[in-house]
């Protein structure tokens, strides 16, 4: 009699289920109000286990802030730019990193908590930093590509260029809900983030363009 298999979710290391309890706790509390208790007890790991493996809470912390940034830059590395014309990379970043803010709104709550404590978690991470040269390296070399087709000016920073990008998407999400207050709108569907991301890419492309010549 033959027997039926049924495929099951695989098992996640300790770590990662304390990672992950810890995501929500601090996304939700900020570091200062997070409780390594609630942590562990989410997490079905024994407190002593947090301390072993993160040494702190301010190590657990850190390592947090490590993980959304290397799932974010992860998932970017996937986009393949380096195939796409210049004009239509930067189309793609703009609308990855817009939604893929928007669909993890940690990513925001963690960013504004570590902000809150002037980032002097993240200045101890070498990590980090690594997790971005690739991300300039690659903005760079799509400004390289469009400067030498001449869709693009001349004199493009990479990390400015990217500033931008991540800035108007992460002020309209961060700041969602005092703006649909303050315009009397609801900024928060899906057809007004759609409206959104298209003025992004718009306003980015048009201060990215080469100027035309001028005529006599």
């Amino acid at each position: 009699m033959a027997r039926s298999i049924r495929s099951a979710k695989p098992r996640i290391s300790t770590r990662e289920a304390i990672l992950l309890a810890a995501q929500n706790e601090f996304a939700a509390k900020g570091l200062s109000g997070a409780r390594v208790n609630v942590i562990s007890t989410r997490a079905r790991a024994n407190k002593r286990l947090i301390y072993y493996y993160f040494g702190s809470k301010n190590g657990l912390y850190l390592a947090v802030l490590e993980r959304v940034y290397e799932g974010l830059r992860g998932a970017e590395r996937k986009l393949n730019l380096d195939h796409l014309e210049p004009e239509t990379a930067i189309r793609r970043l703009i609308e990855f990193n817009f939604d893929y803010c928007r669909k993890h709104p940690e990513l925001i709550s963690l960013i504004n908590d570590e902000n809150l404590h002037k980032a002097q978690h993240l200045r101890k991470s070498a990590k980090v930093r690594e997790l971005h040269s690739p991300l300039v390296r690659m903005i760079d070399e799509i400004l390289r590509r469009g400067i030498a087709k001449r869709v693009f000016r001349p004199g493009l920073d990479p990390v400015e260029v990217y500033i931008t990008i991540a800035a108007m998407g992460y002020f309209y999400l961060s700041n969602n809900a005092t703006l649909s207050a303050i315009f009397g709108r609801d900024l928060s569907g899906r057809i007004a983030c759609d409206r959104r991301v298209k003025h992004n890419i718009d306003m980015i492309l048009h201060a990215l363009r080469a100027k035309a010549p001028r005529t006599r």
